[in-house]
C-alpha cells in the first residue's frame, strides 16, 4: 500500500490527506486550492494525459476573485476574450436577429467581465500551476473503499493501493467514486431514490476549435480582434436544431451544432450514448450533413469544420440532473460527479470551481483527521454549496428553453421573454446569480470590485487565529 511520502515540514499537523479521482477543472482547481493550503494531496487521472476535447469554455464573474486569489486571472484575461452581448438569430427569416443576452453590464455589477476561452489553454494554465508529481496519469480507479473510522482506500488497475483521509470524486458526470459510493448506499438501504434514477439525455451536440481564420473573408473577426470583445452568435434553425459560435484570440472560433431530443425513447441512458462522450470517432458523419448551414458571419458551418483539425471536433450526449448525496464516509463529490448542468448557460466548469473553493475552506478547517470533523467539514460544504448549485441547475434549464428549445413551447417562451421581458428577466437573474463570487477563506480576500455587494463568507477561524498569532509576534499580517 502506498501513503503519502513527503517530508514532515511540508504537511501542517494533524491535516487531512486528500487523494482527487477526476483531472478536470473541478479537480485541477480544488489541488491549487490545497496547494496554497498546504493540504497534501495527490490526483489520479485515467487518462494517459489531459486532452480536453470540446471548443469553448464561457466562465462568469463569480470566480474572476477566486482567479485573482490564486494568480491565476493576469494568465487567463490574456487567452480569453470578453462577451458583451449573445446575438439570437432565427435560421427561417434570414438570420434576422430576435433578440439577444446582454452581458456587458456584468462588468459594472461585479467589476468582471465575463469571457469565453479554448477549453485546451485552460486545461494547461491549471495544470501548469500543479507539481507534476502531484499527479498520476494512466490511473483507472478499480475499485474503493470509502472509509469512515479509518482512512479512504483506492485500488488502481496497475494493481497499487493508495490511501488518504479524504476521497474527493472529480470524476465527472458518470462518476466512478459516485457509482461506487452509491452502490454502497444502495445495499446499506440508505441511498435516496432520485439518486436511483438514471440520468436522461436530452441533447446531443457537435463541437469543434478552429485555427485561425482569415479575417479579410469573416470581417467580422477583424472588428472582434478590433474591439476585444468575443462575436457571439447563436442561431434557431428549422427541426431541433440549432447552432452558435464564439469568436476566440488569434481569430479562432469555437463553434456547436446541437440537437434537442424530443423522443423519449432515445432520451432514456444508454451504454450507446455514455461511449459516444466526448469523442471524434462518432463525429465526422455529422460532420458531412450539417456543411451547408449557414452562419451570421458569413459562409457555412462547412467552412469551421474545413479549417478545424479532427482530433478537434468531438461529438458529446448532454444530461442534466442534481444529486442529493454529495458525501459519506470519507468520500466526497464535486462538479459533474453531484450536479451535471447543461452546458449552454456557462454553469457547469463555475460551479465546479465553486465547489472546489468551498470544500477547500471547509478541509482547511480540519487541524486533527478524525471522522466526525471530516463528516462535519464534507456536511459545511454540501450546505453552503447545494443551494447555489441548485439555482443555477433551474436557470440552467430556463436557458437551454430559451437558446436551444425547439417545441411550440419554447418558441413562445423565447419570443416572450426576448422580445416583451428581456431587460427585467436578465436584470433580475443578475441581482441572484452576479453577488455569489466565494473566495478562498485562508487566503488574502480580493476587494469587491461591484455595485452588486458579493454575499457574505463564513470567515476561516484558523486563519484568522494564525493571522492573530502572527500580529502578537510583531509580523505583518496577511490582510
Amino acid at each position: 500500500m502506498e501513503m503519502f511520502q513527503e517530508p514532515p515540514e511540508m504537511r501542517e499537523p494533524g491535516a487531512p490527506t486528500v487523494i482527487i479521482v477526476g483531472a478536470g477543472l473541478g479537480g485541477l482547481t480544488l489541488a491549487i486550492l490545497l496547494e496554497k493550503a498546504k493540504i497534501e494531496y495527490l490526483i489520479f487521472e485515467k487518462a494517459l494525459e489531459v486532452k480536453p476535447l470540446g471548443s469553448t469554455i464561457a466562465l462568469g464573474p463569480n470566480v474572476m476573485p477566486l482567479f485573482t486569489q490564486l494568480g491565476l486571472y493576469d494568465d487567463f484575461v490574456a487567452i480569453s476574450r470578453p462577451v458583451n452581448h449573445i446575438t439570437i438569430h432565427k435560421e427561417k427569416e434570414d438570420m434576422r436577429p430576435i433578440g439577444k443576452v446582454d452581458i456587458e453590464e456584468h462588468i459594472e455589477k461585479s467589476g468582471y467581465s465575463s469571457r469565453v476561452c479554448s477549453r485546451p489553454k485552460i486545461y494547461d494554465l491549471l495544470l501548469s500551476k500543479i507539481p507534476p508529481s502531484k499527479i498520476h496519469f494512466g490511473k483507472r480507479v478499480l475499485s474503493i473503499l470509502h472509509g469512515d473510522d479509518h482512512g479512504a482506500l483506492i485500488r488502481t488497475a496497475d494493481g497499487k493501493t493508495y490511501e488518504a483521509d479524504v476521497l474527493v470524486g472529480a470524476d465527472g458526470a458518470y462518476s466512478a467514486v459516485r457509482q461506487s459510493l452509491y452502490e454502497q448506499l444502495k445495499k446499506d438501504r440508505i441511498l435516496p431514490r432520485s439518486d436511483q434514477a438514471k440520468m436522461e439525455v436530452n441533447h446531443m451536440t457537435l463541437v469543434g476549435l478552429t485555427g485561425p481564420m482569415d479575417p479579410e473573408k469573416y470581417p467580422a473577426l477583424k472588428e472582434a480582434e478590433r474591439t476585444s470583445f468575443s462575436r457571439a452568435d447563436w442561431v434557431i434553425g428549422h427541426g431541433p436544431y440549432t447552432w452558435r459560435y464564439y469568436s476566440l484570440p488569434d481569430n479562432c472560433i469555437g463553434w456547436g451544432f446541437g440537437t434537442q431530443i424530443l423522443n423519449e425513447d432515445l432520451s432514456k441512458e444508454n451504454d450507446t450514448f455514455r461511449k459516444t462522450e466526448w469523442g471524434p470517432e462518432s463525429a465526422h458523419a455529422l460532420c458531412k450533413e450539417i456543411r451547408d448551414y449557414k452562419i451570421p458571419i458569413g459562409g457555412t458551418i462547412g467552412d469551421l469544420i474545413d479549417n478545424t483539425p479532427k482530433d478537434c471536433i468531438s461529438k458529446v450526449m448532454l444530461e442534466e440532473k442534481l444529486f442529493e448525496t454529495w458525501y459519506h464516509g470519507r468520500t466526497v463529490l464535486i462538479g459533474d460527479a453531484c450536479h451535471k448542468i447543461m452546458p449552454y448557460v456557462g454553469q457547469g466548469a463555475v460551479n465546479a470551481m465553486e465547489d472546489a473553493v468551498i470544500l477547500a475552506n471547509a478541509l482547511y478547517e480540519v487541524t486533527s483527521a478524525t471522522s466526525k470533523n471530516i463528516k462535519n467539514a464534507f456536511k459545511e460544504y454540501r450546505q453552503l454549496r447545494y443551494p447555489h448549485a441548485a439555482e443555477q441547475f433551474q436557470k440552467s434549464k430556463l436557458f437551454t428553453m430559451l437558446m436551444v428549445g425547439q417545441t411550440w413551447y419554447e418558441d413562445l417562451l423565447r419570443k416572450v421573454v426576448l422580445g416583451y421581458a428581456s431587460d427585467f428577466f436578465q436584470r433580475r437573474n443578475y441581482a441572484k446569480t452576479l453577488n455569489y463570487r466565494p473566495q478562498a477563506t485562508f487566503l488574502p480576500l480580493v476587494p469587491d470590485r461591484g455595485t452588486i455587494p458579493i454575499l457574505p463568507q463564513k470567515p476561516s477561524v484558523r486563519y484568522a487565529a494564525e493571522q492573530a498569532a502572527l500580529a502578537n509576534q510583531g509580523a505583518e499580517p496577511l490582510l
